[in-house]
């Protein structure tokens, strides 16, 4: 008993020591770690499924003959990560420009809406205050937001979107890493920035197809209720690159202010951890779903997407339909094939399989504006609604241009997993 106590008194010194300040650590003369330390605890980011690592076999699949001798199999592990169990939405992508538009606002109307951080001495937006968009003074400040009176459709005073520009900026890790090598580098050479207008294409509806009616699309398909659960379109790369980087802003900002530890970017996943999700835990199945079929034992179509010689809308859907159609795969995954194609981080090279590593492997580069058309590719999987059924294969791949916005063309996010997995405690 003796001992028990003895034990259980240096347990309560110790901790009572790491909860004071760095200084009093040397209290007990013992390696208790540094302390305080923020809140920390395994994250469910919202709208998002927890997938756990393991290996992913790539290479081509059995249909894809043209590529059989470049795409090379092999044998790689992924790290655990969350996903969107769905495309991002209009409405989702629509905060992220009313986010935009807002901010603006707020930065020329100035005064109350204006605030000075304690911390950093930076100028922050006071976003309690509410913007009275109706009110002819604050249209009057507005007024460069707005199109020009020459430029007005009936007379209507409405937001140029073109104005509706994201700046932001991002480490490229890569480039720190090589400053150990050349220690004349600035930080500056390594930190990015940019500048994005944010609202989608919406006349890719119309643009993406020769002879064939839909302007309803490019009229409705963003803004209207309608659509507000059906996946975004007409975002090219770089607008979906900035989204990530907004979001994870977003999200920290409110766990600083909870007092929590900051979580890990959100973002796009690379080619290898779609496809992994893509397969939902089913190692040789050709569809998200399983297969080998693309429909049931019912005649039931599983995917959205162009069967036959053009019968659109057999599936379900003369377009895309809604986020959440559809049948999940066993990751609980919508859509991973059919609805939208969607957008990588991974660079588009035929042979890329051929040397990139077998840990989380990630073949990136970011292109500028001026670089060859060729070096601006970038991976899509999962197919789309204007696709056959070939493309909704988990295996397939096929790239679009990074600043292009396609009708077929969305997103969803990653965040990796900070971790062994989910069941640690």
């Amino acid at each position: 008993m003796k001992n028990l106590f003895l034990k259980s008194s240096i347990v309560l010194v110790v901790i009572l020591a790491s909860c004071g300040g760095g200084g009093d650590m040397g209290i007990v003369g013992e390696l208790v770690g540094a302390s305080p330390r923020p809140g920390w605890s395994h994250l469910f980011p919202y709208g998002m499924v927890y997938i756990a690592p393991g290996v992913l076999h790539i290479g081509q699949n059995d249909q894809d003959v043209n590529h059989t001798f470049i795409q090379r199999n092999k044998a790689i592990s992924i790290q655990g990560f969350y996903m969107d169990d769905t495309e991002i939405t209009n409405n989702e992508y629509r905060q992220f420009v009313y986010w935009v538009r807002d901010s603006i606002a707020h930065k020329l109307i100035g005064d109350d809406h204006l605030l000075i951080d304690d911390i950093t001495g930076a100028e922050t937006i006071n976003w309690f205050m509410p913007i009275e968009y109706g009110n002819p003074e604050v249209q009057d400040i507005l007024e460069e937001m707005y199109f020009a009176e020459g430029d007005r459709f009936w007379g209507r005073k409405e937001f140029d979107k073109s104005k509706f520009v994201y700046h932001y900026e991002w480490v490229d890790w890569k480039a720190a890493a090589n400053r150990a090598k050349n220690a004349s580098m600035s930080r500056s050479e390594f930190v990015r920035k940019g500048d994005i207008g944010v609202y989608p294409d919406t006349l890719c509806w119309v643009r993406d197809f020769t002879y064939s009616y839909n302007e309803p699309m490019t009229r409705k398909y963003f803004w209207h209720p309608a659509f507000d659960m059906y996946p975004v379109v007409g975002v090219n790369w770089l607008q979906c690159t900035a989204f990530g980087i907004w979001r994870t802003n977003l999200f920290n900002a409110y766990r600083r202010r909870m007092g929590e530890a900051a979580g890990e970017d959100f973002r796009l996943p690379t080619e290898s951890e779609w496809e992994y999700a893509s397969r939902g835990g089913r190692k040789n199945s050709p569809y998200p779903w399983g297969g080998p079929y693309i429909r049931n034992t019912k005649g039931c179509i599983l995917a959205n997407f162009k069967p036959g010689r053009g019968n659109y809308p057999e599936d379900g859907g003369m377009y895309t339909v809604r986020a959440d159609s559809y049948w999940p795969n066993d990751y609980g995954l919508y859509n991973m094939g059919g609805n939208v194609a969607e957008w990588t981080s991974t660079a588009f090279y035929e042979s890329g399989y051929s040397f990139v590593h077998d840990l989380n492997p990630d073949l990136r580069r970011d292109a500028d504006e001026n670089d060859p058309e060729a070096l601006k590719r970038k991976v899509t999987r999962g197919g789309s609604w204007k696709d056959i059924g070939y493309f909704l294969q988990n295996g397939t791949r096929t790239y679009e241009f990074q600043d292009t916005g396609k009708s077929f063309v969305g997103f969803r996010n990653v965040m990796t997993f900070m971790g062994r997995s989910l069941g640690d405690s």
